[in-house]
């Protein structure tokens, strides 16, 4: 009766936008190595820079992860109701920490090392959690915060938690959810906002998104049907701060208007998503399986793709197609063969 109850009430939103989301960090990874910029962050780069990619670009950098950290918050709500707080550690640890510590000295070396090679470097390499530095930061927010998501979920009936998620379902109760997001934005100031890699604003950011995220979903269906109602407010706010910024002639707008841009851009997408990604797939499943172990290896197939394709003299949108391809082919083609090998699943996060 209680595993139907939790099948029941899982969202399959949320399932889809992890996926959507690990489809966009992708893409614009890729994206990066189109940028002049992007070799100063350890990208390979092409010969041609492709300056209208990075309109959708900087349209998505200041909440792609954010949601990633909401989303993942939400998943730890889920995960406790069948499991207590020792099994979530240790269930996370199986699944965050393990393949955090193996992909830090197995899967980051060989990326780095093809860019060292690519470049004429010499081939040596020194620690670095490199793309997985996502998984480091997800996994020590678990151990900070579940102590006090048990103790909220011991006192779920209480009067001041039933308050809260009445709040979390009203309107102006987002106001004060922004306000924490704001005093981030303030205090650290990061420049560029988007810059959340091994950073104390990623840090900060994240921590604040992860508890933030668990506090929504725990709120209940009131939360989803207020964001819903007002889904065209918040694509709206989003739009509209990312024109001004767009074509504001200062470099850094500031970060006040970024936190609230990237906070209403991630409302925006929840309040989508739990209107139109509705229901299991075996789509959902295959890809909700795959976004783990594809997230872990994509760097090394990006890698591999452009330096493959960058020396050939093709048109600049060929060039991104084609790394495109040989990226995910590379990452699905992994994954194929990982999940039939029972040994490898749980260096990917697989059970």
């Amino acid at each position: 009766m209680e595993s139907q109850t939790l099948k029941d009430s899982r969202r399959y939103d949320i399932d889809w936008l992890r996926v959507i989301a690990i489809g966009l960090l992708l893409i614009y990874h890729v994206s990066i190595g189109f940028q002049p910029w992007g070799r100063m962050i350890g990208f390979i780069t092409s010969k041609e820079p492709w300056a209208a990619l990075w309109v959708p670009m900087s349209l998505l950098n200041i909440w792609r992860i954010p949601l990633l950290f909401f989303v993942s918050g939400m998943g730890v709500y889920f995960a406790m109701q069948s499991r207590s707080w020792g099994e979530l550690l240790k269930e996370r640890a199986r699944r965050i920490l393990l393949p955090f510590i193996f992909g830090m000295f197995v899967i980051v070396p060989i990326h780095l090392l093809i860019w060292r090679k690519y470049y004429g470097m010499e081939m040596s390499y020194n620690w670095d959690p490199g793309h997985l530095w996502f998984l480091g930061n997800i996994f020590c927010y678990v151990l900070v915060l579940s102590p006090l998501f048990y103790w909220i979920r011991k006192n779920e009936n209480r009067a001041w938690v039933i308050q809260a998620k009445e709040i979390l379902s009203k309107p102006w109760g987002l106001l004060l959810t922004l306000i924490p997001f704001l005093v981030e934005a303030v205090w650290i100031n990061p420049l560029p906002f988007e810059l959340y890699a091994m950073t104390w604003h990623g840090f900060v950011l994240g921590l604040l998104a992860f508890f933030t995220g668990f506090c929504f979903v725990m709120s209940g269906e009131g939360f989803w049907k207020m964001i819903q109602k007002w889904r065209w407010l918040f694509l709206g706010i989003g739009l509209s701060l990312y024109l001004l910024r767009t074509f504001n002639i200062q470099s850094f707008p500031p970060s006040y208007l970024l936190a609230t841009e990237s906070y209403s851009w991630i409302l925006a997408v929840f309040a989508f998503g739990s209107l139109y990604l509705k229901g299991p797939s075996k789509s959902l499943r295959y890809l909700s399986q795959a976004a783990y172990p594809v997230y872990i290896l994509h760097m090394i197939f990006l890698y591999l793709g452009s330096s493959w394709i960058f020396p050939l003299d093709i048109p600049i949108a060929l060039q991104f197609i084609l790394v495109i391809l040989i990226t995910f082919a590379g990452c699905f083609g992994s994954f194929e063969l990982i999940r039939r090998v029972s040994f490898l699943r749980p260096f990917f996060g697989l059970k």
